[in-house]
């Protein structure tokens, strides 16, 4: 599972690396989410712009990802998603109880965070 994980303020992105978020992939996605959680973060956005495909067994992990987050007083933001990743989103009923937002940046501002630019930046 490729993941990259990077920083805004103090909310967490987990960008997918990978075309498709399925069965076989989400034990190795969901631990490194966990660790994440269990490590403080507490605003997390999970960025799906690169994964074209989920199947059901990927909507229950991100559902899982959000009760994790939700129990520690915790936000989860989804960004990206590709048509068919959104249909079946809607088609769950997910959109209805998870944020949705088209852009990375839109998500991570929802959170009242913005990215600061100036002197010091890496």
């Amino acid at each position: 599972m490729q993941l990259a994980v990077a920083d805004s303020g103090d909310v967490k992105i987990v960008r997918v690396k990978e075309p498709k978020l399925t069965y076989p992939n989400l034990a190795p996605f969901f631990a490194e989410v966990r660790q994440l959680v269990e490590g403080g973060a507490r605003k997390v956005v999970i960025d799906l712009a690169a994964v074209g495909y989920i199947d059901s067994a990927s909507i229950g992990c991100l559902m899982d990802v959000r009760r994790l987050l939700q129990d520690r007083g915790g936000v989860l933001r989804l960004s990206g998603l590709q048509p068919r990743v959104e249909t079946m989103l809607s088609m769950t009923g997910v959109h209805k109880i998870m944020d949705i937002h088209r852009e990375e940046a839109a998500a991570v501002e929802a959170f009242g965070v913005r990215k600061a630019k100036g002197k010091g930046d890496a």
